[in-house]
């Protein structure tokens, strides 16, 4: 059995700023109305609600710490601590009724993410880690364990990937210039199926997937999955390869091994 590290302070309150959110997001699943941002993404009342009762705790616990989240404006972002909040990744699944949904807490200390969590809270599903104590997956049952990526996929045609969506890919380019190929990783690979949001990225953490990719991101949706993916013995990069400053990087590549990192990448490019 692994030895399972006591949780440091931070990442206490990171779950249980997962579990607040929960109590307001669970009561709405399959039952709330939704509406339009102004760039056009949809936001629900529990969004809204989700995402106000954690930034509350935080001022309360912490009142000199940043916030940044998705659906309200950015609070001493620059702080040495700062807390990246969406309330629900996946607000189209949400919206649904899909249980794919989750939400995401990061804290970054000086912009450089030190712990994440990634809560399905229809699920009831946790996968969370704190840079240096490991990946740990915590299910509906309470059972905890460490877990960690596939091994021995190196390259595309061998791996089991997936995407959130089309966008932004050749399939549906909309304005981007260069626009990855899509069509070649979902032709090459030996499965590909469409997972979704955060979902695909704790299920490459926990070695069910063996990749995936977005196409478009924000920091919200990447700081949690930093530390998730490195402390689960993963690799991620933005589509061009870059590995500096991921929590800002606009669209995301996790995967399993460096072989696989490559060859996902190259596919995507043509180069492959």
């Amino acid at each position: 059995m692994p030895t399972t590290p006591k949780p440091s302070v931070f990442m206490q309150f990171a779950l249980e700023l997962a579990g607040t959110a929960a109590l307001e997001i669970v009561p709405r699943f399959q039952r709330v109305d939704v509406h339009s941002k102004s760039d056009g993404s949809p936001v629900t009342e529990a969004d809204t609600e989700a995402e106000r009762v954690m930034r509350e705790l935080i001022e309360l616990r912490y009142p000199m710490h940043g916030i940044m989240g998705e659906e309200q404006d950015d609070i001493r972002p620059d702080a040495e601590w700062c807390w990246v909040l969406d309330p629900i990744d996946g607000t189209s699944s949400f919206a649904l009724g899909l249980p794919t949904f989750g939400t995401l807490v990061a804290l970054l200390r000086h912009g450089h993410p030190v712990l994440g969590v990634i809560n399905m809270p229809a699920l009831k599903e946790t996968v969370y880690a704190e840079m240096g104590s490991g990946c740990w997956y915590l299910n509906r049952m309470g059972d905890l364990e460490r877990v960690g990526v596939s091994r021995g996929v190196s390259r595309v045609s061998d791996a089991y990937l997936s995407t959130t969506g089309l966008y932004n890919t050749d399939i549906d380019p909309l304005d981007s210039t260069a626009p990855p190929r899509m069509s070649s990783l979902i032709r090459t690979s030996r499965k590909f199926r469409f997972v979704g949001d955060c979902l695909q990225h704790a299920w490459v953490a926990r070695g069910l997937l063996d990749g995936a990719v977005d196409p478009k991101m924000n920091p919200w949706d990447n700081a949690a999955l930093i530390p998730c993916i490195l402390e689960a013995g993963g690799v991620l990069s933005d589509l061009s390869g870059n590995t500096d400053n991921l929590v800002h990087a606009p669209n995301l590549v996790t995967a399993a091994t460096p072989a696989l990192h490559g060859d996902i990448l190259a596919t995507l490019t043509g180069g492959a």
